[in-house]
């Protein structure tokens, strides 16, 4: 199934760079980058606190004409 449009999110392992070329391979170019939050709930006694993680970042592609 080919789709117009498919988000890449960078892997834990990864670079950006190694992203975009995972990207090219697949046959995307980036037109959009987003970067998400990650939240963890922390309990302390009888209080539950949200402190951000890690910052995810998402790239949307978009397909290359050929």
């Amino acid at each position: 199934m080919n789709k117009k449009k498919l988000l890449f999110e960078v892997q834990e392992h990864e670079t950006i760079g190694d992203c975009l070329d995972r990207m090219k391979e697949a046959g995307y170019m980036p037109v959009r980058r987003m970067e998400k939050p990650v939240f963890e709930e922390k309990k302390d006694g009888g209080k539950t606190d949200v402190v951000p993680v890690r910052q995810t970042i998402v790239f949307e592609g978009k397909k290359t004409e050929e």
